[in-house]
């Protein structure tokens, strides 16, 4: 399969936190997660041809993505596998300030991954490549591998999307901010997260987050606000996106899924605006359920959200 949209970056076996049980122990459910990852899964759930580029080890957490990519119909010709470095893993755990993660990634398969190991050839004949601030951040290697798969794509006219998608443990402020910019210049869909931007600017204002990623050169900037909805901007033309209303009991992954929903849309031939409106409801969807992978909807579920 040649894929419409190759996401790339950092697959990690998740343990996600379950409310206590009768015994009052702590349970975690067993899932995946990773941030490209999810996006891939939830742009195939909606149709798009969709691989990843990524490293995973020779081990079960990674014998798992192999298995989940292949089952959800996720090209998996470009992933490496490594038998010198495992696959990451990460935790999950909720309380009433929402959901935080405890990552375990120092000399993961993922962060060991270099610009001789871009698939240069198929980012070439790629419609759409995607990558994060994750991707960026979890080595200086996986940092420059992600700038030489942007090169690739500019080369080649493949349209490139960017989530900023910032961890503080990962790096600093201003050295993500440094190298995100670097890349999200080039951007066609800039997809930023609001606390990112205040965190990575000082930009207060929804607005001025807008201006500021348009003149920084992103073709299109849709800004993901969270419960506010999100904000779509390009150089003629803005539009406030509402949220779709649930009742959330796990956002982990929600910001995925709405990038994967919206550019599996754009590859469909939506505008960018219905492609917002339909990520909107997917990302709320997400959100009914616990994990990053399990509750991503499909096709029908969405179109049946909007429906009603």
């Amino acid at each position: 399969m040649t894929a419409d949209l190759l996401c790339m970056g950092e697959p990690m076996l998740e343990f996600n936190q379950l409310p206590p049980g009768s015994d009052g122990a702590r349970h975690y459910l067993e899932g995946h997660g990773g941030d490209t990852s999810n996006a891939a899964i939830a742009a195939a759930r909606q149709g798009a041809r969709v691989g990843v580029i990524a490293a995973v080890g020779q081990d079960m957490p990674g014998d798992s993505f192999i298995r989940l990519w292949q089952q959800e119909g996720v090209d998996t010709a470009t992933v490496l596998r490594s038998d010198r470095h495992q696959t990451g893993i990460y935790f999950v755990t909720h309380d009433d300030d929402g959901h935080h993660f405890q990552h375990y990634r120092t000399n993961s398969a993922s962060a060991m991954y270099r610009t001789a190991d871009v698939p240069v050839d198929a980012i070439a004949s790629a419609r759409i490549l995607y990558v994060s601030g994750i991707s960026q951040g979890i080595s200086a290697s996986a940092c420059d591998a992600v700038f030489a798969a942007i090169d690739v794509a500019m080369r080649h006219g493949v349209k490139l999307a960017y989530d900023t998608n910032y961890r503080p443990r990962l790096w600093p402020p201003a050295r993500a901010a440094a190298v995100m910019h670097a890349a999200m210049a080039h951007a066609d869909y800039a997809i930023p997260g609001l606390e990112d931007v205040r965190t990575l600017t000082g930009i207060e204002d929804p607005d001025a987050m807008l201006d500021f990623y348009l003149r920084l050169g992103s073709k299109l900037v849709l800004l993901k606000m969270g419960e506010a909805g999100a904000y779509l901007a390009t150089a003629d033309h803005r539009v406030r996106i509402p949220a779709y209303p649930v009742v959330p009991v796990d956002a982990t992954g929600a910001g995925d899924t709405f990038c994967g929903a919206f550019l599996a849309r754009i590859l469909a031939g939506d505008t960018p605006e219905a492609a917002a409106k339909y990520a909107g409801v997917a990302a709320a969807l997400k959100c009914t359920g616990y994990g990053a992978v399990r509750p991503i909807p499909r096709t029908a579920d969405v179109l049946r959200a909007i429906g009603g």
